[in-house]
């Protein structure tokens, strides 16, 4: 029906015009792509046999939504935090414009690897001999600003807050079983397996390279969130569903 879901089903930036609370819903059931929806339903079909056996379906079912909500959550709070930071250096940039700010803001407050795009590259170039062009400094000004839109409506899609909850849930309920790798082909205990993909997923928010549009810190949300829901079942064991 040449419907674009993403349009106003995926999870937008608070700053969006287009934000609906719907939104931290719908967005669990939108992937960017075939490999998205496949790596994320792989990963559910593995570990959430287990846990639905474990707890019953009703309980599941609860456990991915609040996870994969809570996830969305907690990431728009984290993304609107990073647009205000955004829109602050802007501001800053404005009063005092020079080349290598420019670039630097581009790079690592906007995460856009500039040698990617040759044009825009080539003009950083021009920028940069003659750094005190009228002409530079508006179309620099004009540059950020456009990204500042474009970050105010970005877009979030992906099970893969709850499918990180899911993985965290397994690891700790049943800590100790063996899971054989793909890449490398080894064994390893859960926990340990939970506790290393978290690490790395903790360092790649961190230190995201340029060009990185994968939502780390959506992925450690959904940790989160499992992890916290877990201790309240575990103190209210009287519940059975």
């Amino acid at each position: 029906m040449r419907i674009d879901l993403n349009a106003f089903l995926s999870l937008r930036n608070l700053h969006s015009e287009y934000f609906m609370p719907f939104q931290f819903i719908s967005y669990m059931f939108l992937h960017a792509n075939t490999m998205h929806l496949i790596s994320n339903m792989f990963g559910l079909f593995i570990f959430g046999p287990l846990l639905e056996q474990f707890w019953g379906p009703k309980r599941f079912l609860i456990f991915y939504m609040v996870t994969g909500i809570g996830a969305g959550v907690l990431y728009s709070g984290i993304n609107y935090y990073e647009t205000m930071r955004f829109e602050q250096a802007v501001e800053a940039y404005v009063q005092d414009p020079s080349p290598a700010e420019f670039k630097y803001i581009l790079d690592k407050k906007a995460n856009i690897d500039v040698s990617r795009h040759p044009d825009l590259n080539s003009k950083i170039l021009d920028y940069a001999e003659n750094p005190d062009s009228r002409d530079y400094i508006q179309w620099s000004i004009n540059q950020l600003k456009s990204v500042s839109q474009l970050l105010s409506n970005s877009q979030m899609v992906g099970a893969s807050g709850a499918i990180f909850g899911i993985l965290l849930a397994f690891g700790m309920l049943f800590p100790n079983t063996v899971l054989m790798l793909l890449f490398p082909p080894i064994p390893i205990k859960a926990k340990y397996f939970v506790a290393i993909y978290g690490l790395f997923e903790l360092f790649s928010g961190i230190h995201r390279a340029s060009g990185d549009n994968v939502a780390h810190f959506a992925h450690l949300s959904g940790m989160l969130v499992a992890f916290i829901l877990l201790k309240i079942w575990q103190k209210d064991k009287r519940r059975f569903y």
